[in-house]
């Protein structure tokens, strides 16, 4: 049950697997915690009130931001190899599609 989540992430151990999982964990808790006040500092809130368009925006703030973080969190484990290699390789398989 847990070998194929171990293939699948390229993670050497179980030990590997959970410390990938808690790295991904911590990142998006805090790009969420860190985008609220983006929004309020930029006072997007006020501007567009509910609408589909503050949702937009937020997507567009949070999805850099979060690559940040990733990247920075996996750095703070000793993982930064590991994260930015699936960096790349995300962004190639979103190139692709988008060719």
């Amino acid at each position: 049950m847990i070998e194929p989540l171990i293939k699948r992430f390229n993670a050497k151990s179980l030990k590997h697997l959970v410390i990938i999982f808690v790295i991904f964990g911590i990142s998006g808790t805090c790009t969420l915690i860190i985008t609220e006040p983006i929004i309020n500092l930029l006072k997007m809130n006020e501007i567009f009130q509910n609408s589909l368009i503050l949702i937009f925006l937020r997507v567009i703030i949070i999805i850099p931001l979060y690559q940040i973080i990733l990247i920075s969190i996996g750095y703070i484990f000793g993982e930064f190899n590991y994260f930015y290699n699936f960096e790349k390789k995300i962004y190639k398989k979103f190139l692709k599609k988008i060719k």
